[in-house]
């Protein structure tokens, strides 16, 4: 696909051309390979690659760990649509308690775990709990190319958005460079900016198996599940080339390896739509292109070289991955502080047409609605929508439906 197909904005110019100075610039970059196919992209060959992804695809039991609270038995229950990693119709369900001024969490933290291995350990979500919220699956897709971008080239895509629509960034912990922080880019937010460290939280978190970079048993509501825990801890077995786990480090060269996700048709009114997403300020946050750190460059704390596959590469995410209001927010705090309450990461629009249910709850299921629902930072876009011809709406959702 040519640049020209992508209907770059002048916004989108910019922040590009901002990026690239904020980066060592070694070649001209190139389009990061894409595709719903399950084949590498070239980070690990495609044999490794395949075993990589069937380690994601395992199904867990009590006897590996699984547990004793958890939402999953595998990965890609979580991250299954059109093909392993993508997006899924599956939630999680957070909680925590507000009393008008600050958030705090309940006993056990704010991820209630829907499942237990056994009925009398199983977590609800209790009275006082008032701010309670779903939280869609997210798409891994193309996230070794995210992992990628240099924080300086984050930074500056912040910089240049305007003051009523600039996005918040935060530091959080590199997991496996202890004392060591830097830009939060995953999950809605931004709790993680190593794909290491976000692999053994989703492992611990979501199926209750510790490693050793989240050695700790998960409480059911406070409560110690030590009477009901087999494994002992970390669970997931390590050995010399894999000290963080075997699962984990298998979850984290799979991430590394995925193609980013690829357009789809492309006809008249979807380019005609890209203009009108360019030209109303949609790509603000919806950023079209990034280009990732060059090859070579340390990154995670000093802990990760970016390789050749993954460095200097033109990403089309349409996403920005920093927390705004865009007066969605689902009302808890994680890393952010409580200034972050109501603010979610922006959604990276690449593969939307895989996805049915939309916004961090998947409470809408039009482009139309999802597009209203905004408010906030996103106002005065939301009002040049508005303001478009019925025509031009269904082009702009045309253009939104071959992402």
């Amino acid at each position: 696909m040519s640049r020209l197909e992508w209907n770059w904005g002048n916004k989108s110019l910019v922040l590009l051309g901002l990026a690239l100075l904020a980066v060592p610039l070694v070649c001209a970059a190139v389009d990061a390979p894409t595709g719903f196919d399950n084949l590498t992209n070239g980070f690990e060959p495609q044999a490794a690659f395949d075993a990589d992804l069937d380690t994601f695809g395992e199904f867990e039991e009590a006897a590996d760990g699984l547990g004793p609270v958890y939402n999953a038995q595998s990965c890609r229950e979580c991250h299954q649509n059109p093909v392993v990693g993508g997006i899924s119709q599956t939630f999680e369900l957070r909680k925590g308690r507000f009393d008008g001024v600050t958030f705090t969490d309940p006993p056990g933290g704010s991820l209630n775990d829907d499942r237990s291995i056994d009925a009398e350990f199983q977590e609800r979500v209790a009275g006082a709990d008032n701010a309670v919220t779903l939280r869609s699956s997210l798409n891994i897709l193309g996230d070794g190319f995210v992992e990628a971008i240099a924080n300086s080239t984050l930074s500056a895509i912040q910089a240049a958005q305007p003051a009523g629509q600039r996005g918040t960034i935060i530091n959080v912990p590199v997991l496996e460079a202890p004392g060591q922080t830097r830009i939060g880019r995953f999950g809605w937010k931004n709790q993680h900016a190593s794909l290491r460290s976000f692999a053994a939280d989703a492992y611990l978190n979501e199926m209750g198996i510790t490693s050793r970079l989240q050695p700790t048993e998960n409480t059911s509501d406070g409560r110690s599940v030590a009477a009901i825990d087999a494994v002992p801890d970390p669970e997931d077995a390590a050995d010399a080339a894999n000290p963080d786990g075997i699962d984990v480090t298998a979850f984290l060269r799979f991430m590394r390896s995925t193609k980013a996700p690829s357009r789809g048709p492309i006809n008249a009114d979807a380019t005609a739509g890209a203009t009108i997403f360019n030209n109303i300020g949609c790509n603000i946050c919806h950023i079209t292109t990034i280009t990732t750190a060059a090859a070579g460059t340390l990154i995670n704390g000093g802990a990760f070289t970016v390789p050749a596959a993954l460095g200097g590469k033109d990403i089309h995410p349409f996403g920005d991955f920093l927390l705004h209001n865009i007066g969605t927010g689902d009302g808890i705090v994680q890393n952010g502080g409580q200034a972050t309450r109501n603010q979610v990461r922006t959604t990276p629009l690449w593969g939307l047409r895989t996805h049915s249910r939309l916004m961090h709850d998947g409470a809408q299921f039009t482009r139309n609605n999802a597009i209203l629902r905004h408010a906030g930072q996103a106002n005065p876009i939301i009002n040049n929508y508005i303001n478009l011809s019925l025509t031009q709406q269904n082009q702009l959702v045309a253009f939104l439906n071959s992402l």
